[in-house]
């Protein structure tokens, strides 16, 4: 039996899920990155460069909502006892993922792991598992104020190389900590917003009850976020500790003042990022099951993305692998070999000469996505119509 889905969402995830390949692609391939620049970094970057990396980061923010979402759309199919043991069990096996198969499809080795957004997501989901036998509105409550209050801690700091600041680190900041003489593990998404993201989203799924009309509160929370943020970053008030600055020319200035932290994420950082997806759903569906004729997508264009959308943790997995094999193949096809790579850094350093121009790197991204597309196609296809219990922590 096909299981329903709500097309918006998923065309929403996927539009961020092809956006995250380009990030990846970018990391895999662009000359800049092994050259150790910043695309954000005014001294070293392009516009283009610039607005590559700074469109992705609309996923993450986008991925956790949304898997705050999907929480609550499963237990609508169980009880909130069992959904409790579903979101703890598939919490721990998505942290496992990420210290195993997600770190090793990044580096090919574990001399150094990274926990990022499927760590993120994992201990948020672990910890909803309580949380979702509060009332709703406390849960909301809660889980704005870790959004909007999160950076009042940005002035404090453990930087010891030691459990204190490891478990600073795992809340609010991250770092590198080492574990043995080469091997290290580095926290690049810290708990707290996250897990604030994720609650949120978890309430705001009650939206897609049938009896709602959410257009007009999509449409004002989505205004409502990028005026806030406007407003809060025309000062440099509050919500982000990296402030914007007159660069040297007009297009620089602006990209500065849209250049918000990620890591971790800041209060202005989501209001730039969650307030247009709050618009997108709000114009991408009439029902919370269609797209309205008049976005003029064809429908075949919105049912490809929307695939990707639909099996987010499967493309994650093989997107990673898919395009470290691609890099690895550009490399040795480039004539360089294994002994010319730089293992002393964290990030394995290529040779100079190896690398794409940007251009190329969207040709490789735009491949990419049409490879993906398949097995992707395929697992949605199974997964639609077959109800194993392993299933559901794909």
């Amino acid at each position: 039996m096909t299981k329903p889905r709500i097309v918006s969402i998923d065309l929403l995830r996927g539009l961020v899920m092809l956006l995250m390949a380009l990030d990846h692609a970018r990391d895999f391939l662009h000359f800049d990155f092994f050259n150790g620049n910043n695309p954000l970094d005014f001294e070293t970057t392009s516009t283009p460069l610039f607005l590559t990396r700074w469109i992705t980061h609309f996923c993450a923010p986008v991925f956790v909502f949304l898997a705050g979402a999907s929480a609550y759309f499963s237990g609508k199919r169980k009880t909130k006892k069992e959904l409790s043991l579903f979101l703890l069990s598939r919490g721990l096996w998505l942290m496992l993922l990420e210290l195993t198969v997600v770190s090793f499809g990044w580096m090919f080795s574990f001399h150094i792991v990274f926990l990022q957004v499927i760590w993120a997501i994992g201990l948020s989901m672990a910890l909803l598992s309580v949380f979702i036998f509060l009332p709703r509105q406390v849960i909301l409550f809660i889980g704005l104020a870790l959004i909007f209050g999160h950076n009042l801690l940005d002035g404090f700091h453990v930087a010891e190389n030691n459990v204190q600041g490891f478990a600073w680190s795992l809340l609010h900041e991250p770092g590198k900590f080492s574990i043995a003489e080469t091997n290290s593990i580095f926290v690049g998404y810290p708990l707290l917003p996250w897990l604030g993201l994720m609650m949120t989203g978890y309430v705001f799924a009650r939206l897609y009850s049938p009896t709602i009309n959410r257009k007009r509160f999509l449409i004002i929370t989505g205004l409502g976020c990028i005026a806030l943020f406007v407003l809060l970053r025309s000062g440099n008030y509050y919500g982000d500790a990296q402030h914007w600055e007159q660069q040297k020319n007009g297009m620089f200035t602006f990209l500065s003042f849209i250049n918000t932290t990620k890591y971790p994420p800041s209060l202005l950082y989501l209001l730039m990022t969650i307030g247009p997806a709050m618009l997108f759903l709000a114009f991408a569906e009439r029902s919370g099951l269609q797209i309205p004729t008049n976005m003029q997508i064809p429908t075949g264009i919105v049912n490809a993305v929307s695939i990707f959308g639909r099996v987010p943790l499967f493309y994650y997995i093989v997107h990673i692998y898919l395009l470290h094999i691609i890099a690895g193949i550009l490399f040795f096809a480039g004539g360089h070999t294994l002994g010319e790579i730089n293992f002393t850094y964290d990030i394995p350093k290529a040779p100079a000469g190896f690398g794409l121009h940007l251009w190329q790197v969207y040709l490789v991204w735009l491949a990419t996505i049409v490879l993906l597309y398949f097995p992707c196609r395929w697992y949605n296809n199974y997964n639609s119509t077959h109800s194993y219990w392993w299933l559901s922590y794909l």
